[in-house]
Protein backbone atom coordinates (compact mmCIF):
# COMPACT_ATOMS: atom_id res chain seq x y z
CA UNK A 1 0.00 0.00 0.00
CA UNK A 2 1.55 3.13 -0.92
CA UNK A 3 2.36 5.77 2.05
CA UNK A 4 -0.04 8.56 2.20
CA UNK A 5 1.51 11.81 1.44
CA UNK A 6 2.61 14.48 3.88
CA UNK A 7 1.10 17.82 4.05
CA UNK A 8 0.83 21.41 4.79
CA UNK A 9 -1.11 21.86 8.32
CA UNK A 10 -3.20 24.83 6.80
CA UNK A 11 -2.53 27.03 3.78
CA UNK A 12 -0.86 29.52 5.70
CA UNK A 13 2.07 27.36 6.59
CA UNK A 14 2.17 26.53 2.35
CA UNK A 15 2.19 30.41 2.09
CA UNK A 16 4.21 31.51 4.54
CA UNK A 17 6.99 28.77 3.12
CA UNK A 18 6.38 30.15 -0.24
CA UNK A 19 7.64 33.89 1.01
CA UNK A 20 10.34 32.39 3.10
CA UNK A 21 11.77 30.96 0.03
CA UNK A 22 10.75 33.82 -2.29
CA UNK A 23 11.67 36.69 -0.32
CA UNK A 24 15.55 36.62 0.09
CA UNK A 25 18.92 38.38 -0.07
CA UNK A 26 17.98 38.98 -3.87
CA UNK A 27 15.78 41.50 -2.68
CA UNK A 28 17.80 43.09 -0.04
CA UNK A 29 21.40 43.49 -2.15
CA UNK A 30 20.01 43.37 -5.99
CA UNK A 31 16.88 45.12 -6.35
CA UNK A 32 17.88 48.37 -4.44
CA UNK A 33 21.32 48.05 -6.88
CA UNK A 34 18.99 47.68 -10.12
CA UNK A 35 16.64 50.59 -9.25
CA UNK A 36 20.31 52.77 -8.76
CA UNK A 37 21.54 51.77 -11.99
CA UNK A 38 18.55 52.43 -14.21
CA UNK A 39 16.68 55.50 -13.38
CA UNK A 40 15.43 54.98 -9.69
CA UNK A 41 11.76 55.36 -9.07
CA UNK A 42 11.22 54.88 -13.05
CA UNK A 43 12.65 51.19 -13.09
CA UNK A 44 9.33 50.18 -11.12
CA UNK A 45 7.53 50.58 -14.78
CA UNK A 46 9.62 47.70 -16.11
CA UNK A 47 9.71 45.64 -13.30
CA UNK A 48 6.00 45.66 -12.51
CA UNK A 49 4.89 45.18 -16.27
CA UNK A 50 7.26 41.96 -15.74
CA UNK A 51 5.90 41.09 -12.87
CA UNK A 52 2.31 40.68 -14.47
CA UNK A 53 3.58 39.01 -17.73
CA UNK A 54 6.42 37.06 -16.01
CA UNK A 55 6.58 36.33 -12.90
CA UNK A 56 3.07 35.83 -11.81
CA UNK A 57 2.24 33.73 -14.71
CA UNK A 58 4.65 31.39 -14.38
CA UNK A 59 4.77 31.03 -10.54
CA UNK A 60 1.17 29.73 -10.56
CA UNK A 61 2.50 27.14 -13.38
CA UNK A 62 4.40 25.69 -11.16
CA UNK A 63 2.14 25.94 -7.89
CA UNK A 64 -0.45 23.81 -10.01
CA UNK A 65 1.83 21.41 -11.81
CA UNK A 66 3.17 20.62 -7.82
CA UNK A 67 -0.55 20.67 -6.83
CA UNK A 68 -1.81 18.42 -9.93
CA UNK A 69 0.97 16.01 -10.26
CA UNK A 70 1.81 15.61 -5.95
CA UNK A 71 5.31 14.82 -6.75
CA UNK A 72 8.45 16.47 -7.37
CA UNK A 73 9.90 17.72 -9.84
CA UNK A 74 11.27 14.86 -11.39
CA UNK A 75 8.06 13.09 -10.74
CA UNK A 76 5.86 15.69 -11.96
CA UNK A 77 7.17 16.74 -15.33
CA UNK A 78 7.94 12.89 -15.79
CA UNK A 79 3.89 12.91 -15.18
CA UNK A 80 3.29 15.27 -17.73
CA UNK A 81 5.23 13.40 -19.97
CA UNK A 82 7.86 10.44 -19.81
CA UNK A 83 10.47 12.40 -21.64
CA UNK A 84 10.44 15.15 -19.93
CA UNK A 85 11.89 14.10 -16.57
CA UNK A 86 15.07 16.03 -17.57
CA UNK A 87 13.41 18.99 -16.63
CA UNK A 88 13.02 17.77 -13.07
CA UNK A 89 16.62 16.61 -13.62
CA UNK A 90 17.44 19.52 -14.57
CA UNK A 91 15.64 21.41 -11.73
CA UNK A 92 17.75 19.37 -9.00
CA UNK A 93 20.96 20.37 -10.58
CA UNK A 94 20.77 23.70 -10.66
CA UNK A 95 19.43 23.54 -6.92
CA UNK A 96 21.93 21.49 -6.02
CA UNK A 97 24.36 23.76 -7.37
CA UNK A 98 22.89 26.69 -5.74
CA UNK A 99 22.65 25.01 -2.42
CA UNK A 100 26.52 24.65 -2.79
CA UNK A 101 27.15 28.17 -2.75
CA UNK A 102 24.35 30.06 -0.90
CA UNK A 103 24.86 28.88 2.37
CA UNK A 104 28.25 30.14 2.56
CA UNK A 105 26.52 33.42 2.74
CA UNK A 106 24.39 32.32 5.53
CA UNK A 107 28.09 31.28 7.13
CA UNK A 108 29.38 34.59 6.40
CA UNK A 109 26.15 36.17 8.10
CA UNK A 110 26.74 33.76 11.39
CA UNK A 111 30.45 35.38 11.23
CA UNK A 112 29.53 38.65 11.28
CA UNK A 113 26.64 37.58 13.85
CA UNK A 114 29.12 36.97 16.20
CA UNK A 115 31.28 40.01 15.79
CA UNK A 116 28.60 42.56 16.23
CA UNK A 117 28.57 41.70 20.22
CA UNK A 118 32.11 43.08 20.15
CA UNK A 119 32.51 46.76 21.31
CA UNK A 120 33.57 48.60 19.50
CA UNK A 121 32.78 46.81 15.99
CA UNK A 122 35.69 44.73 14.95
CA UNK A 123 35.02 46.51 11.23
CA UNK A 124 35.00 50.02 12.69
CA UNK A 125 38.51 50.83 13.17
CA UNK A 126 41.68 49.88 11.35
CA UNK A 127 43.97 47.52 12.85
CA UNK A 128 47.55 48.39 14.01
CA UNK A 129 50.52 47.69 11.76
CA UNK A 130 52.80 45.49 12.57
CA UNK A 131 55.20 47.50 14.28
CA UNK A 132 52.29 49.39 15.89
CA UNK A 133 53.87 52.71 14.16
CA UNK A 134 50.23 53.55 12.76
CA UNK A 135 47.52 51.77 11.17
CA UNK A 136 47.78 48.59 8.44
CA UNK A 137 48.45 49.95 5.34
CA UNK A 138 46.01 48.45 3.09
CA UNK A 139 43.32 49.06 5.56
CA UNK A 140 44.32 52.94 5.18
CA UNK A 141 44.30 52.48 1.35
CA UNK A 142 40.95 51.03 1.55
CA UNK A 143 38.36 51.25 4.34
CA UNK A 144 37.96 49.50 7.66
CA UNK A 145 34.70 47.74 6.38
CA UNK A 146 36.36 46.70 2.97
CA UNK A 147 39.58 45.60 5.01
CA UNK A 148 37.26 43.39 8.06
CA UNK A 149 35.47 41.90 5.05
CA UNK A 150 38.72 40.83 2.63
CA UNK A 151 41.15 40.44 4.86
CA UNK A 152 39.87 39.22 8.45
CA UNK A 153 36.70 37.44 6.56
CA UNK A 154 38.13 36.17 3.50
CA UNK A 155 41.53 36.68 3.65
CA UNK A 156 41.18 36.60 0.43
CA UNK A 157 43.96 35.54 -2.44
CA UNK A 158 45.05 38.27 -5.15
CA UNK A 159 43.63 36.14 -7.97
CA UNK A 160 41.58 32.57 -8.41
CA UNK A 161 45.18 31.00 -9.35
CA UNK A 162 45.87 31.31 -5.92
CA UNK A 163 43.85 29.03 -3.87
CA UNK A 164 45.29 29.39 -0.67
CA UNK A 165 43.66 27.11 2.09
CA UNK A 166 40.64 26.63 4.12
CA UNK A 167 40.10 29.39 6.84
CA UNK A 168 39.08 27.89 9.67
CA UNK A 169 37.00 30.61 11.11
CA UNK A 170 34.47 30.13 8.01
CA UNK A 171 34.74 26.78 7.57
CA UNK A 172 33.21 26.45 11.10
CA UNK A 173 30.40 28.41 10.72
CA UNK A 174 29.58 26.97 7.34
CA UNK A 175 29.40 23.89 9.35
CA UNK A 176 26.75 25.92 11.49
CA UNK A 177 24.71 26.51 8.79
CA UNK A 178 24.62 23.48 7.78
CA UNK A 179 23.69 21.88 11.01
CA UNK A 180 21.16 24.58 11.24
CA UNK A 181 19.43 23.67 7.64
CA UNK A 182 19.82 19.51 8.44
CA UNK A 183 17.74 20.91 11.57
CA UNK A 184 14.63 22.88 10.04
CA UNK A 185 14.36 20.13 7.36
CA UNK A 186 14.07 17.06 9.34
CA UNK A 187 10.68 16.58 9.52
CA UNK A 188 9.33 18.29 6.26
CA UNK A 189 6.70 20.27 5.35
CA UNK A 190 5.41 19.41 9.27
CA UNK A 191 8.09 21.73 10.16
CA UNK A 192 9.04 24.20 7.79
CA UNK A 193 14.26 58.93 -11.10
CA UNK A 194 15.58 59.11 -14.89
CA UNK A 195 12.68 58.34 -16.97
CA UNK A 196 14.82 58.54 -20.14
CA UNK A 197 16.15 55.23 -18.93
CA UNK A 198 12.70 53.65 -19.74
CA UNK A 199 14.47 53.26 -23.11
CA UNK A 200 16.94 51.36 -22.54
CA UNK A 201 16.76 47.57 -23.39
CA UNK A 202 18.94 46.00 -20.36
CA UNK A 203 16.78 48.09 -18.01
CA UNK A 204 13.44 45.28 -18.88
CA UNK A 205 15.91 42.61 -19.49
CA UNK A 206 17.48 43.06 -15.91
CA UNK A 207 13.53 43.88 -14.71
CA UNK A 208 12.38 40.47 -16.03
CA UNK A 209 15.34 38.31 -15.13
CA UNK A 210 14.52 40.04 -11.15
CA UNK A 211 11.18 38.66 -10.97
CA UNK A 212 12.37 35.73 -12.47
CA UNK A 213 15.14 34.77 -9.90
CA UNK A 214 13.26 36.61 -6.99
CA UNK A 215 10.32 34.29 -7.09
CA UNK A 216 12.62 31.20 -7.41
CA UNK A 217 10.98 30.08 -10.89
CA UNK A 218 12.97 26.82 -12.30
CA UNK A 219 14.53 25.40 -9.35
CA UNK A 220 11.64 22.97 -8.38
CA UNK A 221 11.13 24.20 -5.02
CA UNK A 222 7.65 25.87 -5.77
CA UNK A 223 6.53 22.54 -7.25
CA UNK A 224 7.62 20.54 -4.20
CA UNK A 225 5.79 22.80 -1.91
CA UNK A 226 2.91 22.48 -3.99
CA UNK A 227 3.05 19.12 -3.69
CA UNK A 228 2.33 18.86 -0.65
CA UNK A 229 -1.00 20.73 -0.88
CA UNK A 230 -4.86 19.54 -0.79
CA UNK A 231 -5.72 18.96 -4.34
CA UNK A 232 -8.31 21.86 -3.49
CA UNK A 233 -5.96 24.56 -2.62
CA UNK A 234 -6.72 27.70 -3.86
CA UNK A 235 -2.79 28.12 -5.78
CA UNK A 236 -4.28 31.40 -7.93
CA UNK A 237 -4.84 33.18 -5.06
CA UNK A 238 -1.73 32.55 -2.90
CA UNK A 239 0.08 33.07 -6.61
CA UNK A 240 -1.06 36.66 -6.14
CA UNK A 241 -0.25 37.13 -2.64
CA UNK A 242 3.40 35.58 -2.54
CA UNK A 243 4.47 37.99 -5.74
CA UNK A 244 2.55 40.91 -4.22
CA UNK A 245 4.68 40.35 -0.76
CA UNK A 246 8.19 39.51 -2.48
CA UNK A 247 8.07 43.13 -4.59
CA UNK A 248 6.62 44.90 -1.95
CA UNK A 249 9.53 43.88 0.43
CA UNK A 250 11.69 44.90 -2.55
CA UNK A 251 10.45 47.88 -2.73
CA UNK A 252 10.57 48.45 0.98
CA UNK A 253 14.07 47.26 1.36
CA UNK A 254 15.36 50.07 -1.85
CA UNK A 255 13.59 52.78 0.80
CA UNK A 256 15.85 51.72 3.58
CA UNK A 257 19.17 51.02 1.29
CA UNK A 258 18.91 54.44 -0.57
CA UNK A 259 18.42 56.04 2.98
CA UNK A 260 21.96 54.36 4.21
CA UNK A 261 23.42 55.43 0.10
CA UNK A 262 22.32 58.95 1.79
CA UNK A 263 23.93 58.15 5.37
CA UNK A 264 27.14 56.54 3.77
CA UNK A 265 27.55 59.14 0.46
CA UNK A 266 27.31 62.34 3.27
CA UNK A 267 29.46 60.86 6.00
CA UNK A 268 32.44 59.72 3.76
CA UNK A 269 32.53 63.22 1.97
CA UNK A 270 32.29 65.15 5.30
CA UNK A 271 35.57 63.10 6.57
CA UNK A 272 36.88 63.18 2.84
CA UNK A 273 36.32 67.10 3.51
CA UNK A 274 37.67 67.01 7.23
CA UNK A 275 40.66 65.58 6.47
CA UNK A 276 41.11 68.07 3.25
CA UNK A 277 40.49 71.22 5.63
CA UNK A 278 43.29 69.55 7.77
CA UNK A 279 45.86 68.86 5.18
CA UNK A 280 45.30 72.38 3.66
CA UNK A 281 45.96 73.98 7.27
CA UNK A 282 49.11 72.01 8.02
CA UNK A 283 50.37 72.34 4.65
CA UNK A 284 49.96 76.21 4.29
CA UNK A 285 50.15 77.29 7.94
CA UNK A 286 46.56 78.81 8.63
CA UNK A 287 45.32 79.16 11.76
CA UNK A 288 42.77 76.88 13.09
CA UNK A 289 39.15 77.22 12.27
CA UNK A 290 40.04 79.51 9.40
CA UNK A 291 39.52 76.90 6.45
CA UNK A 292 35.63 75.31 7.17
CA UNK A 293 33.73 73.76 4.56
CA UNK A 294 31.55 76.08 3.78
CA UNK A 295 34.45 78.84 2.24
CA UNK A 296 36.50 76.06 1.57
CA UNK A 297 36.13 76.77 -2.30
CA UNK A 298 36.57 80.51 -1.82
CA UNK A 299 40.35 79.48 -0.06
CA UNK A 300 41.11 76.48 -2.25
CA UNK A 301 40.85 79.00 -4.92
CA UNK A 302 43.02 81.83 -3.09
CA UNK A 303 45.79 79.02 -2.77
CA UNK A 304 45.75 77.70 -5.81
CA UNK A 305 46.63 81.17 -7.33
CA UNK A 306 48.97 82.69 -4.60
CA UNK A 307 50.57 79.05 -4.22
CA UNK A 308 50.35 76.74 -7.28
CA UNK A 309 53.57 74.91 -6.57
CA UNK A 310 52.56 73.99 -3.26
CA UNK A 311 48.78 73.73 -4.06
CA UNK A 312 49.24 71.13 -6.88
CA UNK A 313 50.50 68.38 -4.72
CA UNK A 314 47.63 68.05 -2.24
CA UNK A 315 45.13 68.50 -5.64
CA UNK A 316 44.49 64.86 -6.03
CA UNK A 317 43.39 64.62 -2.52
CA UNK A 318 41.05 67.79 -2.78
CA UNK A 319 39.29 65.88 -6.34
CA UNK A 320 38.15 62.32 -4.53
CA UNK A 321 35.97 65.16 -2.50
CA UNK A 322 32.47 64.18 -4.21
CA UNK A 323 29.21 63.95 -2.85
CA UNK A 324 27.78 63.03 -6.58
CA UNK A 325 30.49 60.77 -6.72
CA UNK A 326 29.41 58.68 -3.58
CA UNK A 327 26.02 59.31 -4.24
CA UNK A 328 26.35 57.40 -8.37
CA UNK A 329 28.45 54.04 -6.45
CA UNK A 330 26.59 51.82 -7.03
CA UNK A 331 27.19 48.18 -5.68
CA UNK A 332 25.14 44.52 -5.13
CA UNK A 333 25.90 41.22 -3.42
CA UNK A 334 28.41 41.23 -0.69
CA UNK A 335 29.67 44.78 -1.26
CA UNK A 336 26.11 45.75 -0.63
CA UNK A 337 25.55 43.13 2.05
CA UNK A 338 28.85 43.03 4.37
CA UNK A 339 31.10 46.70 3.23
CA UNK A 340 28.52 49.46 2.83
CA UNK A 341 25.85 48.56 5.26
CA UNK A 342 28.22 47.36 7.56
CA UNK A 343 30.05 51.06 6.83
CA UNK A 344 26.17 52.72 7.65
CA UNK A 345 26.01 50.59 10.98
CA UNK A 346 29.51 51.42 12.45
CA UNK A 347 28.68 55.13 12.43
CA UNK A 348 25.04 54.54 14.30
CA UNK A 349 24.96 54.78 18.11
CA UNK A 350 24.30 51.87 19.64
CA UNK A 351 26.01 50.48 16.78
CA UNK A 352 26.34 46.99 18.32
CA UNK A 353 22.13 46.58 18.44
CA UNK A 354 21.87 47.69 15.11
CA UNK A 355 24.24 45.11 13.84
CA UNK A 356 22.74 42.34 15.54
CA UNK A 357 19.52 43.06 14.35
CA UNK A 358 20.68 43.70 10.66
CA UNK A 359 22.60 40.07 10.42
CA UNK A 360 19.92 38.22 12.30
CA UNK A 361 17.33 39.56 9.62
CA UNK A 362 20.17 38.74 7.09
CA UNK A 363 20.18 34.97 8.59
CA UNK A 364 16.56 34.46 8.36
CA UNK A 365 16.22 35.51 4.63
CA UNK A 366 19.48 33.64 3.84
CA UNK A 367 17.96 30.38 5.52
CA UNK A 368 14.06 30.60 4.35
CA UNK A 369 15.66 30.29 0.97
CA UNK A 370 18.01 27.44 1.60
CA UNK A 371 15.21 25.73 2.73
CA UNK A 372 13.09 25.87 0.17
CA UNK A 373 16.19 25.04 -1.99
CA UNK A 374 16.92 21.99 -0.36
CA UNK A 375 13.37 20.99 -0.67
CA UNK A 376 14.03 21.20 -4.63
CA UNK A 377 16.17 18.18 -3.96
CA UNK A 378 15.11 15.95 -1.04
CA UNK A 379 11.56 16.07 -2.43
CA UNK A 380 12.28 14.18 -5.42
CA UNK A 381 14.65 11.78 -3.32
CA UNK A 382 12.26 11.05 -1.16
CA UNK A 383 9.28 10.63 -4.01
CA UNK A 384 11.76 7.98 -5.49
CA UNK A 385 10.89 4.59 -4.52
CA UNK A 386 14.41 3.22 -5.11
CA UNK A 387 16.22 5.94 -2.64
CA UNK A 388 13.38 5.79 0.16
CA UNK A 389 13.18 2.06 0.39
CA UNK A 390 16.65 1.97 1.72
CA UNK A 391 17.48 4.65 3.70
CA UNK A 392 15.18 6.49 5.92
CA UNK A 393 14.46 10.26 5.22
CA UNK A 394 16.57 11.70 7.93
CA UNK A 395 19.44 9.72 6.71
CA UNK A 396 18.81 11.34 3.00
CA UNK A 397 18.79 14.74 4.86
CA UNK A 398 22.05 13.84 6.53
CA UNK A 399 23.49 13.09 3.08
CA UNK A 400 22.83 15.92 1.86
CA UNK A 401 23.84 18.61 3.92
CA UNK A 402 26.70 16.71 4.64
CA UNK A 403 27.85 16.73 0.63
CA UNK A 404 26.93 19.50 0.55
CA UNK A 405 28.80 20.85 3.01
CA UNK A 406 32.09 19.16 2.09
CA UNK A 407 31.98 20.87 -0.99
CA UNK A 408 31.10 24.12 0.02
CA UNK A 409 34.56 24.46 2.16
CA UNK A 410 35.72 25.17 -1.81
CA UNK A 411 34.50 29.01 -0.85
CA UNK A 412 36.25 29.12 2.59
CA UNK A 413 39.50 28.91 0.78
CA UNK A 414 41.68 32.44 0.06
CA UNK A 415 40.16 31.91 -3.60
CA UNK A 416 36.96 31.10 -2.49
CA UNK A 417 35.25 34.37 -3.09
CA UNK A 418 36.46 34.19 -6.76
CA UNK A 419 34.70 30.71 -7.22
CA UNK A 420 31.18 31.92 -5.20
CA UNK A 421 31.13 34.81 -7.74
CA UNK A 422 31.29 31.94 -10.41
CA UNK A 423 28.78 30.08 -8.82
CA UNK A 424 26.38 33.18 -8.58
CA UNK A 425 26.63 34.36 -12.08
CA UNK A 426 26.54 31.10 -13.83
CA UNK A 427 25.20 28.29 -12.10
CA UNK A 428 21.52 28.77 -12.90
CA UNK A 429 21.26 32.28 -15.70
CA UNK A 430 20.85 30.41 -18.81
CA UNK A 431 19.93 27.02 -16.69
CA UNK A 432 16.38 28.17 -15.24
CA UNK A 433 15.84 29.85 -18.53
CA UNK A 434 16.31 27.25 -20.43
CA UNK A 435 14.26 25.03 -18.16
CA UNK A 436 11.54 26.97 -17.08
CA UNK A 437 10.37 27.82 -21.15
CA UNK A 438 10.54 23.83 -21.65
CA UNK A 439 8.01 23.97 -18.56
CA UNK A 440 5.55 26.32 -20.11
CA UNK A 441 5.83 24.52 -23.52
CA UNK A 442 5.23 20.99 -21.91
CA UNK A 443 2.34 22.30 -20.23
CA UNK A 444 0.61 24.21 -22.64
CA UNK A 445 1.67 21.91 -25.85
CA UNK A 446 2.70 18.53 -24.86
CA UNK A 447 0.53 17.80 -21.85
CA UNK A 448 -2.56 20.49 -23.32
CA UNK A 449 -3.25 23.89 -21.89
CA UNK A 450 -6.92 22.89 -22.27
CA UNK A 451 -6.84 19.54 -20.58
CA UNK A 452 -4.40 21.41 -17.78
CA UNK A 453 -7.19 23.92 -17.14
CA UNK A 454 -9.69 21.46 -17.13
CA UNK A 455 -7.83 19.37 -14.11
CA UNK A 456 -7.33 22.61 -12.42
CA UNK A 457 -11.38 23.38 -12.36
CA UNK A 458 -11.65 20.14 -11.38
CA UNK A 459 -9.58 20.35 -8.26
CA UNK A 460 -10.06 23.90 -7.45
CA UNK A 461 -13.74 24.32 -8.44
CA UNK A 462 -12.50 27.63 -10.33
CA UNK A 463 -11.84 28.04 -14.11
CA UNK A 464 -8.80 28.97 -15.49
CA UNK A 465 -9.11 32.31 -17.00
CA UNK A 466 -8.26 34.16 -20.25
CA UNK A 467 -4.99 36.22 -18.16
CA UNK A 468 -3.29 33.15 -17.52
CA UNK A 469 -4.01 30.97 -20.92
CA UNK A 470 -2.41 34.04 -23.08
CA UNK A 471 0.56 34.74 -20.34
CA UNK A 472 1.50 30.75 -19.91
CA UNK A 473 0.67 29.45 -23.78
CA UNK A 474 2.05 32.81 -25.71
CA UNK A 475 3.43 35.78 -24.08
CA UNK A 476 5.63 34.30 -21.05
CA UNK A 477 7.89 31.68 -23.34
CA UNK A 478 8.19 34.63 -26.41
CA UNK A 479 9.74 36.81 -23.38
CA UNK A 480 12.05 33.62 -22.09
CA UNK A 481 13.17 32.97 -25.24
CA UNK A 482 14.38 36.49 -25.67
CA UNK A 483 15.88 36.63 -22.32
CA UNK A 484 18.08 33.51 -23.30
CA UNK A 485 18.62 34.72 -26.93
CA UNK A 486 20.07 38.61 -25.00
CA UNK A 487 22.15 36.01 -22.31
CA UNK A 488 23.52 34.05 -25.17
CA UNK A 489 24.56 36.62 -27.46
CA UNK A 490 26.11 38.87 -24.83
CA UNK A 491 27.99 35.90 -23.23
CA UNK A 492 29.50 35.33 -27.03
CA UNK A 493 29.88 39.27 -27.74
CA UNK A 494 31.72 40.44 -24.23
CA UNK A 495 35.02 38.10 -25.46
CA UNK A 496 37.60 37.81 -22.13
CA UNK A 497 35.51 36.58 -18.93
CA UNK A 498 36.78 38.83 -16.04
CA UNK A 499 35.97 39.21 -12.36
CA UNK A 500 37.61 41.31 -9.91
CA UNK A 501 40.20 40.56 -7.39
CA UNK A 502 41.35 41.98 -4.71
CA UNK A 503 44.59 44.55 -4.68
CA UNK A 504 45.90 44.51 -1.27
CA UNK A 505 48.92 46.86 -2.29
CA UNK A 506 45.84 49.21 -4.05
CA UNK A 507 43.43 48.69 -1.49
CA UNK A 508 40.82 48.10 -4.03
CA UNK A 509 39.52 46.05 -6.35
CA UNK A 510 40.85 45.20 -9.62
CA UNK A 511 39.59 42.99 -13.04
CA UNK A 512 41.74 40.85 -14.30
CA UNK A 513 40.52 37.49 -16.67
CA UNK A 514 39.87 34.25 -15.90
CA UNK A 515 42.29 31.43 -16.47
CA UNK A 516 41.11 28.78 -19.10
CA UNK A 517 39.85 26.02 -16.36
CA UNK A 518 37.67 28.81 -15.24
CA UNK A 519 36.33 29.05 -17.73
CA UNK A 520 35.77 25.54 -18.41
CA UNK A 521 33.97 25.67 -15.19
CA UNK A 522 31.99 27.76 -16.06
CA UNK A 523 30.77 26.01 -19.16
CA UNK A 524 30.26 22.50 -17.25
CA UNK A 525 28.07 24.29 -14.80
CA UNK A 526 25.71 25.55 -17.77
CA UNK A 527 25.85 22.32 -19.73
CA UNK A 528 25.74 19.74 -16.88
CA UNK A 529 21.90 21.05 -16.45
CA UNK A 530 20.94 22.16 -19.58
CA UNK A 531 22.10 19.09 -20.87
CA UNK A 532 19.84 16.58 -18.49
CA UNK A 533 16.87 17.67 -20.92
CA UNK A 534 17.57 16.08 -24.19
CA UNK A 535 19.82 13.89 -22.65
CA UNK A 536 17.36 11.99 -20.11
CA UNK A 537 14.63 12.23 -23.14
CA UNK A 538 17.56 10.63 -25.20
CA UNK A 539 17.77 7.93 -23.11
CA UNK A 540 13.78 7.49 -22.34
CA UNK A 541 13.33 7.02 -25.84
CA UNK A 542 16.40 4.44 -26.09
CA UNK A 543 14.90 2.32 -22.76
CA UNK A 544 11.49 2.39 -24.46
CA UNK A 545 12.30 1.25 -28.03
CA UNK A 546 14.34 -1.05 -26.40
CA UNK A 547 11.69 -2.55 -24.30
CA UNK A 548 9.64 -2.39 -27.00
CA UNK A 549 12.00 -4.93 -28.98
CA UNK A 550 12.30 -7.32 -26.48
CA UNK A 551 8.69 -7.98 -25.63
CA UNK A 552 8.34 -8.96 -29.51
CA UNK A 553 8.24 -12.79 -29.32
CA UNK A 554 10.48 -14.89 -31.52
CA UNK A 555 9.55 -17.00 -34.47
Amino acid sequence: MEKARAQWGNPLQFVFACISYAVGLGNVWRFPYLCQMYGGGSFLVPYLIMLIVEGMPLLYLELAVGQRMRQGSIGAWRTISPYLGGVGVASVVVSFFLAIYYNIINAWGFWYFFNSFQDPLPWSVCPLNGNRTGYDEECEKASSTQYFWYRKTLNISPSIQESGTVQWEPALCLVLAWTMVYLCILRGPETTGKVEQLANPRAWINAATQIFFSLGLGFGSLIAFASYNEPSNNCQKHTIVVSLINSATSIFASVVTFSIYGFKATFNYEDCLNKVILLLTNSFDLEDGFLTASNLEQVKGYLASTYPSKYSEVFPLLENCSLESELDTAVQGTGLAFIVYTEAIKNMEVSQLWSVLYFFMLLLLGMGSMLGNTAAILTPLTDSQVISSHLPKEAISGLLCLVNCAIGLLFTMEAGSYWFDIFNDYAATLSLLLIVLVEAIAVCYVYGLRRFGAELEAMTGRALNWYWKVMWAFVSPLLIVSLFLFYLADYILSGTLQYQAWDATQGRLVTKDYPAYAVVVIGLLVASSTMCIPLVALGTYVMRRLKKGSSVPVA
